[in-house]
């Protein structure tokens, strides 16, 4: 209990300080975010989030390894990589309504003028985004290439499910980069015309292009 004893906390009987104590210092949702997409290697985390420092990445794994959100793969070879455990994954919900909202509020500010977009970030804002009552009736493929990084979505009986591997014959298969990805998701740049000037690049019928479009709420016009 060393670290978990040694760190601040609000001291409140309220289960988001309780969240905040474990999950509210810098960096610590966006290794969450990592390994969320799957199990990371250190070098990988180190590799996704550029700023970190190897020793504050030690120190803040190291904290969710002890509060029991995070496993190693090998507790012998920190290199071997980390997973989340089953406490770990019951985040997902409540990251992706946060990827949610910051890709609303994404959409009311100016991008800023050095940023970074990697193609592994459009599996968990795909899976924000995914709302498959929006598509009742439909029973579909939806297959993704994001600068290499894919995966695809499959829509059946009202459901969306997101499978972080290449699709096997979709009825759509969309081809685009992150920065394109992000806009996208962030409804700062239209769907067609990112189709028009061949930004993202879509194979397969027109009505499936539409339906994957409400599938993502972003189906109408950009953001203001």
């Amino acid at each position: 209990m060393g670290q978990l004893k040694d760190r601040r906390t609000y001291d409140q009987q309220c289960g988001l300080a309780y969240a905040l104590d474990v999950l509210g210092e810098r960096w610590t949702l966006l290794i969450v975010r990592e390994l969320l997409i799957r199990p990371r290697r250190y070098g990988e985390l180190l590799d996704a989030l550029q700023g970190i420092g190897t020793n504050l990445l030690a120190d803040r794994l190291g904290f969710l390894v002890e509060a029991g959100l995070v496993r190693p793969l090998d507790a012998h070879r920190r290199t071997a990589g980390y997973a989340l455990t089953e406490l770990g994954e019951r985040m997902r919900e409540p990251v992706l309504s946060l990827a949610r909202f910051g890709l609303t509020y994404a959409a009311h500010q100016p991008p800023p003028a050095a940023s970074v977009a990697r193609p592994a970030w459009a599996i968990l804002a795909t899976d924000a985004l995914l709302d498959g009552s929006r598509t009742p009736g439909v029973d579909e493929v939806y297959g993704f290439d994001v600068d290499g990084e894919q995966f695809h979505v499959v829509v059946e009986e009202g459901r969306a499910v997101l499978h972080p591997s290449p699709a096997v014959e979709p009825t759509l298969q969309v081809k685009t980069d992150a920065v394109t990805f992000f806009q996208l998701g962030a409804r700062r740049l239209d769907p067609l015309e990112a189709v028009l000037s061949g930004a993202v690049q879509v194979a397969g019928p027109p009505a499936a292009m539409s339906r994957c479009l409400r599938l993502l709420g972003l189906a109408g016009t950009p953001a203001g």
